[in-house]
């Protein structure tokens, strides 16, 4: 066994509790040139290619299978072990917790504290193969945290301070900073597959900002236009009656998370007022279509393949919902663009953030206002409840394929 030292800490590595498939390294096809220290993009037609269920990184193994749970009321950090379904720990971290995400080179996880209206925001680091917390580092507002593409930076979304700061990735100290003025509420991203530039969301204003990741600049914003009806209850795969539905009153949306389409072409937006998800040309900057899926459409996670996405409809358009909400879960089949599932929460819900299993199987969210995480089966939506702390958030799943992780509760490549 060898000895090492991780935020301090003596310990002794074990071997992993999975295998670590022992691959030969993937050859990249031409055709996408990637910014500079950006590892290649592997398949142009997927770049979701090595997040497949089979492609652990050497880097992870060692680390615990676990689902790491930010309570945002109870300032602590719920651990699950997928394995027994049954929480296994439980610790204090900064204040207001929300997002829990990997960094770039996989070996922490950072749980982002944005002390809501306060001035002592934080970043606390946890050692993903001890599951135990390192001592925290002071950020400004760190609502979520993404990395630039070449892992160069920790990108600390900064939401009340309508800024993008860009940080050392270990150490977090400060390199330049982006201000995004017109994007009140900034919040979740994605990266083009070239790396060039980001999509953010802008919560309060109902549009996306893009982002220059070369040059540091704002290259412009999208307002996102509202449908003209939205979900008054669940829907099923049957068409929508028109009694299911309501007159979408609102002229603002209210974007929340955002993922690239597998062959890097298209963007797609959840959006809580509009009950659906936004299609966006990104290099283009324009809205081309729109998918209704359900009552507060929120977070979107790519399955296993590359072929699917889950999109968690948390239930209530407001930003603090009632328990036991029209909360459900749509699948969408990426080449299509249709609808293949739609998984209502039984009894009512909420889900919210989360991820997916290493084989895919499982798709795990935080239920924000019923305090539970549900586990969802990937097979046929069967869902089970975990009860956790107050009002869970951004849980991530660890570990997950990939070579590098973006951010957030595990955008990984």
């Amino acid at each position: 066994m060898k000895k090492m030292t991780l935020f301090g800490l003596s310990l002794i590595a074990t071997a992993s509790i999975f295998a670590v498939p022992q691959a030969t390294a993937p050859v990249a096809v031409k055709g996408i040139t990637t910014v500079a220290g950006m590892p290649p993009v592997i398949n142009p037609q997927n770049l979701y290619s090595e997040t497949a269920e089979n492609k652990l990184s050497p880097a992870v193994k060692g680390d615990l299978e676990r689902i790491y749970v930010p309570n945002l009321r109870s300032n602590n950090v719920t651990v699950i072990d997928p394995a027994s379904m049954t929480v296994v720990d439980k610790f204090k971290v900064g204040y207001a917790p929300q997002h829990i995400v990997p960094s770039w080179d996989l070996r922490t996880l950072w749980v982002a504290n944005n002390a809501e209206r306060r001035k002592d925001g934080s970043l606390t680091p946890i050692d993903p193969r001890t599951g135990k917390p390192g001592k925290s580092i002071a950020v400004d507002d760190p609502y979520n945290l993404y990395f630039s593409p070449d892992g160069k930076s920790a990108i600390v979304v900064a939401e009340a301070l309508h800024r993008l700061d860009f940080r050392d990735p270990q150490t977090m100290q400060m390199q330049y900073s982006i201000d995004v003025p017109k994007c009140g509420g900034i919040n979740h991203a994605d990266f083009s597959i070239d790396g060039r530039y980001a999509l953010f969301t802008c919560e309060f204003e109902g549009s996306l900002a893009k982002i220059d990741l070369v040059n540091r600049t704002v290259l412009g914003y999208l307002k996102l236009s509202m449908p003209t009806t939205r979900f008054k209850k669940i829907p099923t795969l049957e068409p929508v009656n028109p009694t299911d539905t309501e007159i979408c009153s609102t002229a603002k949306g209210m974007p929340q998370d955002i993922r690239i389409s597998p062959d890097g072409k298209r963007f797609y937006i959840a959006d809580m007022e509009a009950d659906g998800v936004h299609i966006v040309d990104g290099d283009a900057f324009k809205k081309i279509g729109f998918i209704a899926t359900g009552v507060a459409a929120h977070g979107i996670y790519p399955s296993r393949d590359g072929k699917q996405f889950y999109v968690s409809n948390r239930g209530s358009h407001k930003i603090h919902g009632p328990r036991h909400g029209k909360g459900s879960v749509t699948v969408i089949d990426f080449a299509s663009e249709k609808i293949v599932a739609q998984w209502p929460i039984p009894g009512g819900g909420s889900p919210d953030m989360g991820n997916v299993s290493v084989n895919g199987k499982s798709l795990w969210l935080a239920g924000r206002f019923d305090d539970v995480v549900y586990h969802i089966a990937t097979l046929d939506g069967k869902v089970t409840e975990i009860k956790v702390g107050q009002e869970p958030h951004g849980l991530t799943v660890w570990p997950q394929p990939g070579r590098y992780s973006l951010g957030h509760t595990g955008n990984l490549r």
